[in-house]
């Protein structure tokens, strides 16, 4: 398996400024057209990690092999706009199609990583994130759950990486 590239941006400040320099090369949200914040992605709390380590139904999603060879060969910024592009279908919406069961199990990174972080539904974003069901996800809100699958997809590559011995 090819070394990831990503391994030096672990935490949450420096994840975000290199999603700034990322996005210098081209605009990837594009429905997300807010010029106030510079399209930076919000810290994730350390506290959410310890949280979500403390739930055995959280704790048992990893990316599979497959999943791991789709983010790797299609890269972490790109895997990140399929993100932002279903969090603004599945997510934002105040009465989302089918809450509850918008997000499926397996098939995409995107998604594995949702229910790893509780941001698969608005139940799910309400209870663990509080975010209140029944209103539209702000850009900002939006932004934080995309910056949470960053960070849960960046933490699989570096899990993935062979120890040296």
């Amino acid at each position: 398996m090819k070394k990831n590239v990503y391994t030096k941006y672990v935490d949450a400040k420096c994840l975000a400024r290199v999603w700034k320099a990322m996005l210098s090369q081209g605009d990837l949200f594009s429905v997300w057209n807010d010029e106030r914040d510079e399209r930076a992605l919000p810290p994730v709390e350390q506290e959410l990690w310890e949280k979500l380590a403390r739930s055995a139904f959280r704790r048992k999603f990893h990316l599979n092999k497959d999943d791991l060879s789709y983010l790797e060969d299609k890269t972490l910024p790109v895997v990140l706009e399929h993100g932002a592009e279903f969090i603004t279908r599945r997510l934002a919406p105040a009465h989302p199609a089918r809450d509850g069961k918008q997000t499926p199990w397996k098939g995409h990174p995107v998604f594995v990583a949702q229910h790893a972080t509780a941001t698969c539904c608005r139940s799910c974003l309400e209870k663990w994130h509080h975010f209140s069901k029944g209103t539209q996800l702000t850009v900002w809100q939006q932004r934080y759950v995309l910056a949470v699958i960053a960070a849960w997809l960046e933490r699989e590559l570096i899990r993935d990486e062979p120890k040296d011995a």
